[in-house]
């Protein structure tokens, strides 16, 4: 059986974006489980390739709310103990670090938009952030953000969000930011926030997001472009290993 990447859905508005095609691109196959809606018995493990955590407007500890969040974390702990390549993104950053017992809780600033972060040496080695560029330019929509787990690297740090990106082991890489938006889930993005209120609460409009998005997106697609096939390669190697 061939092996393959389980992609974590927690919400209908947020598909995984550019990551499934670069596993498609590197010769990987993925399937994305919304878990919002099912929720399997498991995982097959045996035939895991890699786990990606995707976004989602919840607290990673509203398991009452939500149910599946607490499987999730069980999962995301099981891949790590196993050596299974895994990327959280943003509430999946949030669920990996708190599997991996560090606390999840608001940041002092709900970020909406493109943000600056600067990434420590740590990226030197890295096998996934090695060669960037000293600062980079990323997009954000998060209110929650997360203390490093014992024993992380910090890859990526901002002034407004301290702990942005961060590895754990040898294979276990958190984003708080969106690497895998496109300038259309943008957009859609900014009409749902629009409609609820938050870019009100932000003090930012959608056509000022969308403008710099125009401006911005390009920067940060550089770095989408060097961290996602890295990934894509080391789920690979587990598909022949």
């Amino acid at each position: 059986m061939t092996r393959k990447v389980v992609i974590f859905q927690n919400a209908p508005g947020e598909p995984p974006g550019q990551i499934a095609d670069f596993l498609m691109w590197a010769g990987v196959d993925c399937e994305i489980l919304p878990l919002y809606s099912h929720v399997p018995n498991d995982l097959d493990w045996d035939n895991l390739a890699g786990v990606v955590a995707l976004g989602g407007p919840m607290n990673v500890d509203e398991v009452d709310k939500f149910p599946y969040l607490a499987r999730e974390k069980e999962w995301l702990a099981q891949a790590v103990r196993r050596e299974i390549p895994v990327l959280g993104i943003c509430l999946g950053a949030q669920l990996l670090a708190r599997s991996l017992n560090a606390r999840v809780y608001p940041n002092p600033v709900k970020e909406i938009g493109w943000y600056e972060v600067s990434f420590t040496p740590a990226t030197a080695s890295d096998a996934l952030f090695s060669g960037v560029p000293w600062r980079g330019i990323v997009f954000q929509w998060h209110g929650d953000t997360f203390t490093l787990p014992e024993g992380a690297f910090l890859l990526a740090t901002g002034s407004d969000c301290v702990n942005q990106a961060f590895r754990y082991g040898s294979c276990a890489w958190g984003l708080q930011f969106h690497l895998e938006v496109t300038p259309a889930l943008v957009e859609a993005w900014m009409d749902s926030a629009e409609a609820s209120g938050e870019l009100d609460q932000v003090g930012v409009s959608k056509q000022k997001i969308l403008e710099q998005t125009r401006h911005q997106f390009a920067r940060m697609q550089r770095l989408a472009e060097l961290v996602f096939p890295r990934f894509a390669r080391l789920c690979a190697l587990g598909v022949v290993r």
